[in-house]
């Protein structure tokens, strides 16, 4: 556009020197055309393998195991700590607690849990330091319900469709021994309707 306007020798070579850039990036891009497609293609390959990679290491941490029992013991404090963590963070659907000594721990554990999840505890009592603890958490956080029900010694942690009995509260994890199971002989809804 410029060449149009200018006149001056400088101009007009400038001109004819943009004109040669255009024409040999032109033969350049012809020339070369098949390695640009190649290597688009390497790329849609190197893109697809990289999302099966993704789906086989998310299937790999889909079907990691749990254990069915096992046994901490004292000192294991972050261990026990992780694995009740682990199965918080597992659940899909719902979490019902069932432990006669619950405190604030629990319910910063009990937050591990993945948005929509529902989380409910039955304890001996709810004590006034208890209900405080209630109302502040759930003031800011995703409400945890918390029930009275003082028929059970035993510690109970339903995880979607799954119960396990665990030995020790989880307050007190890794304090002293305690061992944990899954019951595959009752179902969850069978283990609630009886509270």
């Amino acid at each position: 556009m410029l060449s149009a306007v200018l006149h001056s020798p400088e101009a007009v070579e400038i001109s004819i020197r943009i004109i040669e850039a255009f024409v040999a990036m032109r033969h350049f891009l012809l020339a070369n055309a098949q390695v640009f497609q190649r290597l688009d293609k390497m790329e849609l390959k190197q893109l697809e393998t990289d999302h099966k990679i993704e789906q086989v290491f998310a299937k790999l941490e889909e079907t990691a195991v749990t254990p069915k029992q096992g046994i901490f013991f004292d000192g294991q404090i972050y261990d026990a700590y992780e694995f009740i963590c682990g199965l918080i963070k597992s659940a899909m659907s719902r979490i019902v607690l069932i432990d006669n000594y619950i405190d604030e721990t629990v319910l910063t554990m009990l937050d591990k849990r993945e948005t929509g999840v529902l989380a409910t505890i039955y304890t001996k009592q709810i004590s006034q330091q208890l209900e405080l603890d209630l109302t502040k958490h759930n003031a800011q956080y995703t409400p945890i319900e918390v029930h009275p029900f003082n028929k059970a010694h035993d510690r109970f942690l339903i995880i979607d469709e799954r119960i396990y009995h665990i030995g020790a509260s989880l307050k007190d994890l890794g304090n002293k021994w305690f061992a944990f199971s899954i019951m595959n002989d009752l179902s969850p809804d069978e283990l609630l309707s009886k509270l």
